[in-house]
């Protein structure tokens, strides 16, 4: 039968829950999570989390059949891979897409076949699994985002509800709050546009949503797994891979958007927070929630330079999304899964003969000296990041802490020859670490500020201003 959840709740207190970054381990976290079908988070094995989306079609009313018949088929491969290579446990990842969450119904089916079938591999087979539930932020729709309120807070809030009524074992989300101002400020490289949309607006929204979403959770009795930067510093990071946007940019915004990520863990959310969040390190080690990570083998959703160290301290391992498509071997979402098990297969193994140490260093060795992205995620450089974090108070101060905190870790890698970086990305870098130091101590004169270039953007009562 399906497990409660258990979960011992991350420290309130100030301080980090991993402070040794040698204790920053994939498969290992202080606060496991056990959740759905028996399976069991951060306890000492890492899982492959498989997602997956449709093929390019239309999605409406004539196709709907289709569209279920296509889930129906990647659920019954799903078991059929998982009992084929002997996967112990598994999450399964439904990400909505916008018209399934716009009709929260349509969320609500898939939900159900996919976790009916999931219930049937754990009756069967004896499969751990869980099924995360992700519907999409659709509060962007209109311009300046109308986030508290509106028919599209009202639809992702019903889509939220059924989907949980549904089946989903954890329900997480990708929120967009202060995207809109993120967006342009990357645009022009301007730090203090990033630090207003990461460590002002999206806290506050963050705090709105997921006092809702928590509510939900509790009343369903499942996971509140947690939120993702991906709309902010996996943009950063893809700009930066075309050469669009200085990689030390998107070095600092990565460290600083855990700030934002971290809202959900203080609102109640205990993980397992999102793969696409490679901010995920970070929150490990302020709060010991066990963390999803995506890596090389999320290639078939976006390229990255962190595809080995992203691995490092992981308790679950994604596939980012790939669509429900035909290979020579099979669907796409078969294939996979198997490279994701084959990827956990060594996790596991290292774990399982004392050589955990060993791999984890393979894995951030073969990444941190090559791109200033992959530095920030070091384990070392994780706990430093955290550790800045913790040492101040607000979102704002300690989105701050944390750009500093990225800009003298990359300075002391390449004072070390650990790190080499181009004329441009080394002026980007003063510049940066500059602007971040110039910034006013009071948070309400740096709003007032950021208002007379910014304010055009939003809409101050979404964000409580």
């Amino acid at each position: 039968m399906m497990a409660t959840v258990r979960v011992q709740p991350p420290a309130k207190t100030p301080g980090l829950a991993i402070s040794d970054s040698r204790q920053l381990m994939f498969g290992k976290c202080p606060n496991p999570v056990t959740c759905g079908f028996d399976l069991v988070i951060g306890n000492g094995t890492v899982f492959p989390e498989i997602n997956f989306t449709l093929p390019q079609m239309t999605i409406e009313q004539t196709t709907w059949r289709n569209v279920t018949d296509h889930y129906r088929e990647i659920g019954e491969a799903i078991v059929s891979t998982a009992r084929r290579l002997r996967i112990p446990g598994i999450v399964v990842e439904f990400e909505l897409l916008p018209p399934m969450t716009e009709n929260p119904a349509w969320g609500a089916e898939v939900t159900r076949i996919l976790s009916d079938r999931l219930r049937r591999g754990y009756e069967e087979d004896g499969l751990h699994s869980a099924l995360r539930v992700t519907p999409v932020d659709i509060r962007d729709i209109v311009r300046p985002p109308n986030l508290r309120s509106g028919k599209e807070w009202d639809l992702m809030r019903r889509s939220f509800d059924q989907c949980a009524r549904a089946g989903a074992h954890i329900l997480s989300i990708e929120s967009v709050g202060g995207k809109e101002v993120h967006d342009e400020a990357l645009m022009y490289g301007d730090i203090a546009g990033i630090v207003f949309a990461l460590g002002v607006l999206a806290p506050r929204d963050m705090e709105f949503l997921w006092r809702n979403i928590l509510r939900t959770c509790r009343e369903y009795g499942i996971v509140a797994g947690g939120d993702s930067a991906c709309g902010f510093a996996n943009t950063a990071m893809q700009l930066a891979s075309q050469s669009l946007l200085p990689e030390v940019i998107a070095a600092i915004d990565r460290g600083a958007s855990a700030v934002r990520s971290l809202v959900a863990v203080e609102c109640g959310a205990i993980g397992p927070s999102k793969d696409c969040a490679y901010e995920g390190p970070i929150l490990k080690a302020i709060t010991g929630i066990p963390i999803s990570m995506e890596g090389k083998s999320a290639s078939c959703a976006h390229f990255s330079p962190v595809g080995n160290i992203a691995g490092a301290m992981c308790d679950l391992w994604s596939n980012e999304s790939v669509q429900n498509i035909r290979l020579l071997s099979g669907s796409a979402p078969e294939a996979f899964l198997e490279l994701l098990a084959y990827d956990c297969r060594l996790y596991n193994n290292a774990l399982n003969t004392g050589r955990a140490d060993v791999y984890r260093a393979m894995l951030v060795e073969s990444d941190v000296r090559i791109n200033v992205q992959a530095l920030v995620l070091s384990p070392e450089s994780t706990v430093r990041i955290a550790d800045a974090i913790v040492s101040t108070t607000g979102h704002y101060r300690k989105t701050v802490a944390a750009a500093l905190e990225c800009c003298t870790v990359i300075c002391e890698a390449l004072e070390a020859k650990q790190l080499e970086l181009s004329r441009s990305e080394m002026l980007w870098l003063k510049r940066t670490e500059e602007s971040l130091q110039s910034l006013p101590e009071n948070e309400d004169s740096f709003i007032a500020s950021m208002m007379s270039a910014y304010g055009h953007l939003i809409d101050p009562s979404s964000y409580g201003l």
